[in-house]
């Protein structure tokens, strides 16, 4: 399949987001092939703003009647804001207004391909986009909503930040404390971390949506190695946050008990002892990556959301 925008050249050409008031064509090709809304249907920008040495990519659309609320988005390890076209359409249904951005090293914002030195850095990111959106002047509350590393970062910012008073609910989607099979992974990254760099990447079925499964292989923002840095920057991020001193918020949290990218078991267990009575869903057939689940699966967490947040 022929793609229709060239990765480099549409970062290059990203303009800061305040000004990037209308899409050029590469931005339009970008939208186009993700399926994402596009401004004959709502109004939106695409561009990015600088946090320490990083130019973070970043998008934000409006509905159609002045929003209720605004909807601060965070994508998984690997993931991009291309591929949260269901999330962004039932936040943009809610009457929500939307911002999004990419991590470093993923999507359209620079860094190290799919690594971090430090997940402190992520931080710096959310703080960026929080800003973001106050520059923008978009409505409060503003719910945060993170899926896997997405999550991780929504649950360090509760635990180990200021939370600013605009905020409304946390939604952290299968979010990412310890991964599956941990206790092998920090073996592995032991044994290896002298010697090599980066592994290739192992994609797995994380969804029961094959086309979703079927397009991730083909998908030109998908990074095809796991650095070692990055697991390292993990393990040093999981003994920290097992140690933060509990929240007294209470995040929403979806996970499914299929899932074999997070050890969901042991995650919740901790995210309950943190939190103050976090309310959970378990979806039984859901896999891992919830935001690009089967429809029915989708309609079940959003039903769930909706509830919550209408």
């Amino acid at each position: 399949m022929p793609i229709p925008f060239e990765p480099d050249t549409l970062r290059a050409r990203l303009r800061p987001l305040a000004e990037a008031t209308t899409l050029v064509p590469e931005e339009q090709a970008y939208r186009r092939f993700y399926g994402l809304p596009m401004p004959d249907a709502v109004r939106t920008q695409l561009g990015y703003f600088k946090v320490a040495h990083y130019r973070i990519a970043a998008q934000v659309w409006w509905p159609e009647q002045p929003p209720k609320a605004t909807f601060v988005l965070l994508h998984g390890y690997y993931d991009h804001m291309g591929l949260y076209r269901h999330v962004l359409e039932w936040a943009l249904g809610m009457g929500f207004a939307v911002l999004a951005c990419d991590l470093p090293g993923h999507g359209l914002s620079n860094g190290a391909e799919a690594s971090i030195d430090d997940f402190a850095e992520y931080q710096l990111v959310l703080q960026g986009l929080l800003a973001q959106a106050g520059a923008l002047q978009l409505p409060s509350p503003w719910h945060l909503c993170g899926q896997s590393t997405g999550g991780a970062i929504l649950l360090d910012y509760l635990l180990t930040g200021a939370p600013l008073a605009a905020l409304g609910e946390t939604i952290l989607l299968a979010p990412l404390v310890r991964p599956y099979a941990w206790g092998r992974s920090k073996l592995s990254y032991q044994l290896l971390s002298p010697f090599v760099k980066q592994i290739p990447r192992r994609f797995s079925a994380n969804s029961t949506d094959l086309a979703f499964l079927d397009f991730i292989q083909r998908d030109p923002l998908q990074s095809r190695r796991l650095p070692v840095a990055w697991v390292g920057a993990l393990a040093r991020w999981v003994k920290m946050i097992e140690q933060a001193p509990p929240s007294l918020r209470s995040p929403l949290i979806v996970q499914g008990e299929a899932d074999l990218t997070v050890d969901w078991r042991y995650n919740l267990k901790v995210l309950q002892d943190k939190f103050a009575n976090p309310e959970v869903l378990l979806l039984p057939e859901a896999r891992h990556h919830l935001a690009n689940e089967s429809l029915a699966l989708r309609q079940r967490y959003f039903a769930f959301l909706s509830q919550r947040l209408g």
